[in-house]
């Protein structure tokens, strides 16, 4: 088993006390060479974390919100589209 960071073990201890879920942004950032996976209007967008962007559709982008508007055709905020951060408190 390997040694989790400080900050890890206090983030898994609050969870497991019946804390908040903490989002992606809370934890890190994300690593190259993630997959993030979306359905947009039927049809499925898988994007590539690059150690210097974002590869979708044969395009390096530099961020999500790039990547969004990309497929979209709108603003959007990359981590709301990706589902990698919450809209606020319900």
């Amino acid at each position: 088993m390997s040694a989790v960071s400080r900050r890890t073990a206090s983030i898994l201890a609050k969870v497991a006390q019946g804390g908040p879920v903490p989002s992606i942004n809370d934890v890190g950032q994300l690593k190259p060479g993630t997959l993030l996976v979306r359905e947009w209007q039927g049809r499925l967008h898988r994007v590539m974390v690059l150690a210097d962007g974002f590869s979708w559709n044969g395009k390096t982008l530099g961020s999500l919100s790039e990547v969004a508007r990309a497929i979209t055709g709108t603003r959007w905020n990359g981590w709301l589209f990706f589902g990698l951060k919450n809209r606020g408190k319900a």
